[in-house]
């Protein structure tokens, strides 16, 4: 092929790698405001089969939206004002708990009792030049620089907790606007499709909005029956803080595959806080998640997704390894019904195309 005007052969590529640079950059730049646009769009998702469900006792669009949306509002309201008090209190008395561990008297009863368990049990262990050894340590270390440290890290906490309740009212904003508009933005949508295919593509789009609704009830369902098990049990074997470890146990639950697990684990360890829990209490606690999470994953989870989702097990954790690694959090949840809607593009488009010729 032959080039009759090089320089602005040039000039249009050197623009288009611009533009394109452009457009990543102004991704990377919005990610924040994705991110948000994202989770209230899922959320809205989610909230859709109720707004259906009261639209077909008979209740206007606008009503069944408004009932929705207060009773959500209500529901997260009534969980704060009960739980909130005891999450303070506990954690209040979690702190004093911590403190009694570091003071000085507290922390020599508990490295004598670790002495003299170790020199019961390795007598060829020479404890005195192990502790000399970790004594000198501490004393080399900048104790300033370390309290400057943790100064910031402190201040860097607290500047993430702000940022997350401004960006959790953001997300609110969006999924008040996003469950009342969903008709529209539907309609809109549909709209940019040809007349011949906008039958099969309205139908395709509905399954799919559905598997993600349904999905997202799924999964809140698997957590509040998670957080009230957990909030009764640990109540009856006297573990410490139940209503924080409940609160745990309800969030991580809502994460895919290994939300209940690491959830589970900060509570069996939570159980093993010297003072506040007990090695038979951490058991106890332990045996309980183990028979839990099997019955959560062979009995309750199949019978709650089973109409929200159908998707083989080793697509789920592929894509919520995917999701997690791309988008962190929020690419965990929204990974499986994402596979879902491929799924569900490949078995009613893809596999009836490839049949037909």
């Amino acid at each position: 092929m032959k080039i009759h005007n090089p320089f602005r052969v040039a000039l249009l590529a050197t623009l288009g790698v611009g533009v394109g640079l452009l457009l990543i950059g102004s991704v990377e730049n919005l990610s924040t405001i994705l991110l948000y646009v994202g989770t209230a769009l899922f959320l809205s998702l989610g909230l859709d089969p109720v707004v259906s469900f009261l639209e077909r006792r008979g209740l206007p669009r606008w009503a069944a939206v408004l009932a929705t949306i207060l009773g959500v509002l209500g529901i997260f309201a009534g969980i704060i004002f009960m739980v909130v008090p005891i999450i303070v209190s506990q954690i209040t008395q979690l702190v004093a708990q911590i403190e009694q561990l570091f003071r000085p008297g507290r922390w020599n009863e508990i490295v004598l009792g670790a002495q003299d368990w170790a020199s019961a049990n390795f007598p060829w262990l020479r404890l005195d030049e192990v502790w000399a050894g970790i004594q000198h340590w501490f004393s080399t270390l900048d104790v300033g620089s370390i309290s400057t440290m943790i100064g910031n890290s402190l201040l860097s906490f607290g500047g993430a907790i702000a940022a997350g309740l401004g960006g959790a009212f953001i997300v609110l904003i969006l999924t008040i606007y996003f469950t009342a508009s969903t008709p529209s933005l539907k309609s809109a949508v549909y709209q940019l499709v040809p007349a011949s295919k906008r039958a099969r593509f309205i139908e395709l789009a509905e399954k799919i909005t559905d598997s993600v609704g349904y999905y997202v009830m799924g999964q809140v369902s698997l957590g509040v029956i998670n957080g009230i098990l957990s909030a009764v049990f640990l109540s009856i074997i006297k573990a410490p803080f139940p209503a924080v470890l409940a609160v745990v146990a309800f969030f991580f639950s809502l994460i895919p595959l290994v939300g209940t697990l690491t959830g589970s684990t900060i509570i069996v360890l939570t159980c093993l806080i010297p003072g506040l829990g007990s090695p038979t209490t951490a058991i106890i606690a332990l045996i309980y998640y183990l028979i839990y999470m099997q019955i959560e994953a062979y009995v309750i989870s199949p019978r709650i997704m089973n109409r929200a989702v159908s998707v083989p097990g080793a697509v789920v954790v592929i894509s919520a390894l995917a999701g997690g690694a791309l988008l962190n959090l929020l690419g965990a949840l929204i990974a499986i019904p994402v596979a879902a809607s491929i799924l569900i593009i490949y078995r009613e488009v893809i596999i009836p195309r490839q049949n037909e010729r």
